[in-house]
């Protein structure tokens, strides 16, 4: 080799070698930032205890401080689950509640299935036009049920209808379900809780969202917690475990939640008729109207408080293919890079408090960044190491980072779940979330950094629409 050709593999090689320890100080960092989570998590599960032991169930039901909510349920091909959900809604404890269910221009049988469940009936309903949205075709109401209205409208989106739902709502609170959901019956009671401690203050709530898949289904009521037997739900599972009740709960602690999910939130009516409701034009419209409604804090310097709830929950069916699962995943990662994009004055910015300087830049490096390098790392550490580039200890120092962290995560979430929950009652049910904490590092969460590339790719690109999201429906046996 001559003297051109050695000094090249030279720096070819450190150029590797310092490639290689990027990454890793990037994938040490994050997991880092995610070990603090869980420990800042602990003592905001310890104040939402405290605050549930003062409000308790008995007193929020006759309590004449606890706000009447109207719950927004939009559905599009939702003819699997619909009846369910809303059976499932309709025997919430909750003193006093309304239930506007708008049909999104349904191309299966989800419209007459309501008709035929609910015995539903055409009325006549003035519509403020206070929100944009498609023209409404029918609304519908149930002599038996007075507390239920559904809206036939022409389809525009999950945005659109909840904006429709958002116009013709009486109550001063909303809250947005989803239609493939299940609420616990006190769900509603537990997460009212920050608005009752500090109503002025408080501009939104989120509840935790758990798999119902495995679960045993009766009458629209989870009657048995089962975790999934399907691998791929069950690393869903424990994925659902991991990021609501460790990250959420730590950005409460920080007054940093930028997303309360659009399968169960509450939020202050006012203030969402005056920021004109849910944005068109993106996919996540549930982190852009959070993201939203700090951005219009910031501006007014107004109280922006933001609240994740741990013990209110949310049952969603998730999927259980990997060609749907990639779908939802890649619209969820574009949904985040149109957000970020649509609001990027705030990152960095203090006065957008610490979601400005934390939340924000948070999801730009963990979120956006670190999946392209992860996926270069997964290619090129190997392959580097076995070509000599790179030391086996190097190797053995990314593998205990990549692997190590995320199990100590997901385990930590797993015991922060049943001290909060408690739902496992059987110790073969705790035994499979641990196997399924193991066996998704291998494979799984690299499946999801590939999946988040193709989201920024599909957001580059300008990609529009949802995709089919087909349902099974609600197991009726354990």
């Amino acid at each position: 080799m001559n003297t051109l050709d050695w000094t090249h593999s030279l720096w070819f090689g450190r150029a590797i070698w310092i490639c290689a320890t990027v990454i890793l100080v990037l994938q040490t960092a994050q997991n880092l930032v995610y070990l603090l989570q869980l420990f800042r998590a602990l003592p905001e599960f310890i104040r939402a205890r405290n605050r549930a032991s003062r409000l308790r169930e008995w007193w929020l039901l006759t309590s004449e401080a606890t706000p009447p909510i109207t719950l927004l349920v939009p559905a599009y091909n939702e003819e699997a689950t619909i009846v369910e959900s809303l059976r499932s809604t309709l025997t919430l404890r909750y003193p006093e509640y309304e239930i506007i269910v708008v049909n999104d221009g349904s191309k299966d049988g989800t419209m007459a299935r309501l008709i035929e469940a609910f015995d539903l009936q055409p009325v006549h309903r003035a519509t403020p036009g206070r929100t944009a949205y498609q023209p409404i075709r029918g609304i519908y109401a149930c002599h038996a049920l007075p507390n239920l209205l559904v809206v036939d409208k022409q389809n525009g989106g999950k945005a659109d209808a909840l904006n429709a739902a958002m116009d013709l709502a009486a109550h001063p609170y909303v809250c947005a379900v989803d239609a493939d959901s299940l609420l616990d019956s006190d769900a509603l009671l537990k997460a009212v809780r920050p608005f009752i401690d500090a109503p002025d203050d408080t501009l939104a709530v989120g509840g935790t969202i758990r798999v119902v898949n495995g679960c045993l289904v009766k009458s629209g009521q989870v009657m048995e917690v089962h975790p999934p037997k399907h691998w791929l739900e069950l690393f869903q599972s424990v994925e659902y475990l991991r990021a609501f009740l460790l990250a959420r709960m730590a950005w409460t602690r920080n007054q940093a939640v930028t997303i309360i999910s659009g399968a169960f939130g509450i939020f202050r009516r006012d203030v969402l008729l005056q920021l004109g409701g849910y944005a068109h034009g993106t996919v996540g419209e549930d982190m852009e109207l959070v993201v939203r409604l700090h951005h219009w804090a910031g501006e007014t310097d107004s109280a922006s408080d933001v609240w994740h709830v741990p013990d209110p929950v949310c049952w969603t069916e998730v999927p259980s293919s990997v060609k749907v699962l990639s779908r939802q995943r890649t619209r969820w990662q574009r949904g985040l890079c149109e957000t970020l994009w649509r609001h990027r004055q705030m990152i960095g910015n203090q006065r957008y408090g610490s979601v400005g300087t934390q939340a924000l830049p948070s999801f730009l490096l963990f979120d956006i960044i670190s999946p392209l390098l992860e996926l270069l790392g997964l290619v090129m550490v190997p392959l580097c190491t076995a070509a000599g580039i790179l030391s086996i200890d190097f190797f053995i120092a990314y593998c205990a980072v990549v692997f190590g962290f995320g199990l100590c995560l997901s385990l930590g979430a797993m015991i922060l779940s049943e001290y909060s929950l408690q739902h496992h009652r059987r110790v073969r049910d705790l035994i499979w979330l641990g196997v399924g904490a193991v066996v998704e590092n291998f494979g799984y969460r690299q499946l999801n950094s590939w999946w988040r590339v193709q989201g920024i790719w599909h957001f580059l690109n300008r990609k529009q629409g949802w995709g089919a999201m087909p349902r099974r429906g609600f197991t009726k046996v354990a």
